[in-house]
């Protein structure tokens, strides 16, 4: 089961140029994810569509596009074509890394005309008489996300994308490049990631490992939004201590030789469609100024790192992982490991 997923600025013919490939790529099915941002004023309150200005920032919007898309594909197996714009990485990261938790390879196509090209076609676009504020808006809109993609260009899209000029193509010509670079294995399979989904209650291990000035590793993983701890899901049979070394091992490059000291014990309660579990954080100690800088990073997994003060974390962390963070601060400062119930000291 494959994706093919067109990426390119607002007015990039992503969608006219995938009606032309479903065309030339066998069994392939066409999938707009703009039909699932136009089915979420049907799902949920307007008050809580007013507090984002793009559905992109909904996680339901990006979970929605995953189980999609992954059920398309197994009702009618092949290729899916997906026009779809995504300028944040961290989206990115998640629909991809969802989509190859479910064994779905994904290959990354860009469109990428000139700027000059992109705005004449923006203004081009026909305004229906019935509707000219509408889609002056829609218009205006477009113009605004040139910032944004331009960011994105000159940052990740590159490296991660296969760019197809298409300042001088029809949609069917660049269709035609793109069936091309797909058949012929000139679109790699992206390398992220493919952490399965869980099916049951899980027990992961973090290390908190800390520098000279005592502030925290955290690491931003591409599979999944926010930033972590080193460490992941202890394997059947595997003791949770060593399953924490053998993450921070993977990780990051840094072999730990003594095992470390148990700080929380949290007990995370199933939320729909996680299925929770036990989060056991341990303190791996302080590195050295050498350690900290052979810090090394798997790009399938882990995007970043850094060293973050409580504070810092704060604004990195999810709440429940912040939570979990600061009571293994605690704990590390008595000395005496403490169970939480959701992020809560009990007992």
């Amino acid at each position: 089961m494959t994706v093919v997923w067109i990426n390119g600025a607002f007015g990039a013919g992503k969608t006219t140029t995938a009606r032309e490939l479903i065309d030339l790529i066998p069994n392939s099915t066409l999938f707009d994810p703009e039909i699932i941002g136009g089915a979420l004023p049907n799902l949920l309150p307007p008050k809580h569509l007013a507090e984002v200005g793009d559905f992109q920032d909904l996680q339901i919007w990006r979970r929605l596009v995953i189980d999609t898309a992954a059920a398309m594909l197994a009702e009618l197996g092949g290729t899916l074509v997906v026009p779809m714009t995504l300028l944040r990485q961290e989206y990115r990261d998640e629909i991809f890394g969802g989509l190859a938790a479910r064994r779905v390879a994904v290959r990354h196509v860009l469109l990428a005309p000139a700027e000059t090209i992109l705005r004449e076609r923006i203004a081009g676009r026909e305004i229906p008489p019935d509707l000219p504020d509408g889609e002056l808006r829609t218009q205006q809109w477009a113009y605004d996300h040139i910032e944004p993609y331009r960011a994105a260009l000159a940052s990740w899209l590159t490296a991660d994308a296969h760019l197809v000029d298409t300042s001088a193509l029809t949609p069917y010509e660049t269709a035609c490049r793109i069936a091309d670079a797909v058949g012929s294995g000139t679109v790699p399979v992206c390398d992220i990631v493919q952490t399965p989904e869980p099916t049951s209650e899980t027990i992961a291990a973090g290390v908190l490992l800390f520098d000279e000035q005592d502030r925290v590793l955290l690491v931003d993983p591409t599979y999944k939004a926010g930033w972590e701890f080193p460490g992941g899901v202890v394997e059947r049979g595997e003791a949770p201590a060593r399953a924490g070394m053998r993450e921070v091992t993977e990780e990051t490059g840094i072999v730990l030789d003594d095992v470390p000291r148990l700080l929380v014990v949290d007990w995370e309660p199933p939320a729909p469609p996680g299925y929770g579990g036990l989060r056991l954080l341990f303190d791996g100690g302080r590195l050295g100024a050498a350690e900290a800088d052979r810090l090394l990073l798997p790009g399938p997994e882990l995007r970043g790192w850094c060293f973050a003060s409580e504070q810092e974390a704060a604004d990195l962390l999810p709440p429940v992982r912040y939570e979990r963070l600061r009571w293994a601060l605690r704990a590390r400062e008595r000395g005496a490991a403490l169970y939480l119930e959701a992020g809560v000291p009990v007992g």
